[in-house]
């Protein structure tokens, strides 16, 4: 290898996203949207009390705001996996994916996570809890009967990641601040209705129903755009992890390729999941795309096969050679 790749080789390492990195980052992050969010609903309230001439709105919407964040914060995990139908499953229930799951936990010092089982045919996977020592993974069966063992590392490694990385508290954050502009709004409409607005300027008034209007829809693009990021971050962490990103590249293409519906899913809960679960609903116009929950498929298969790796060769736990990476 010449000079000038090595120095390329090292550059793109330096400046590569890695596990270990993000978890402190991710914690500013979600501090700094916490931030952003509650400025955001404090203008939001004030501009919806000035329009119906009733401080109480301005109350009611910080009100709103922190009861659903302290209530999600705890409860979030409890309320995915009964909407998804996961049932926990002990040690002896499937030990060799037990096995996988205590390997990973190992590389990343991550405690041991709680496993669950969807009983549904199509390949995929989530992670939930509040922190990494309330953490779930949740695996489908269709996962466990379609993949290869080093495929299915590929995919439990980027679930992982995201407890590590703290995506979990991110996201949930997130999630609970859109829907807290979602309700505010949803109240300013129900409130405003008969209400006599003579005496108020018209343009406050009209600036509060464009806000009741675009608010919820900007807060949901935001929410998704950061959802799709943390997919590509989750990718490569968990590649870091296995040191083969041709794992879970071989993984998602196989997911992606399994057109068999879920039984239990829906929108709210599709962005926990590694791949869309919502087969045949995917919008190719680049205005619904805004709407994606996740990244497309072949962006972030490229992104696995072009991360910079050095190869050799190793034994696995059952005494098979294997192609191993330096990333």
């Amino acid at each position: 290898m010449s000079g000038n790749s090595v120095g390329h080789f090292t550059l793109k390492i330096k400046h590569m996203p890695t596990l270990y990195n993000q978890a402190d980052s991710n914690v500013r992050k979600t501090f700094l949207l916490i931030t952003l969010f509650a400025i955001f609903i404090i203008i939001l309230g004030w501009l919806f009390s000035y329009v119906l001439d009733s401080s109480l709105f301005l109350y009611l919407s910080l009100v709103i705001s922190i009861s659903l964040s302290i209530s999600s914060y705890w409860f979030s995990d409890k309320i995915v996996l009964s909407t998804t139908g996961a049932k926990p499953i002990e040690k002896s229930d499937n030990p060799d994916l037990y096995r996988i799951v205590e390997n990973i936990c190992l590389t990343t010092g991550l405690p041991m996570p709680k496993i669950y089982i969807l009983e549904e045919a199509q390949p995929n996977a989530f992670a939930t809890g509040r922190d990494e020592n309330h953490a779930v993974v949740a695996i489908t069966r269709g996962l466990l009967q379609k993949l290869e063992r080093i495929e299915l590392e590929g995919v439990i490694a980027h679930e992982m990641a995201h407890i590590k990385n703290r995506d979990i508290l991110l996201q949930t954050v997130i999630v609970v601040l859109v829907g807290s502009v979602a309700i505010i709004s949803n109240f300013f409409f129900r409130f405003s209705f008969g209400r006599d607005r003579e005496e108020k300027n018209i343009v406050f008034v009209l600036l509060g129903l464009a806000a009741a209007i675009l608010a919820p829809i900007a807060a949901t693009i935001l929410q998704l755009a950061i959802s799709r990021q943390r997919e590509f971050l989750a990718d490569a962490s968990g590649a870091l992890i296995t040191r083969y990103p041709e794992g879970l590249a071989s993984a998602l293409e196989k997911i992606s390729a399994d057109l068999t519906p879920m039984k239990h899913s829906n929108n709210s809960v599709a962005h926990l999941f590694i791949e869309s679960p919502l087969k045949g609903d995917e919008q190719k116009g680049w205005m619904t795309k805004l709407f994606d929950t996740h990244p497309p498929i072949e962006e972030r298969i490229a992104a696995l096969r072009g991360m910079p790796k050095i190869s050799s060769r190793e034994e696995n736990e059952n005494g098979e050679e294997v192609e191993k990476y330096t990333l």
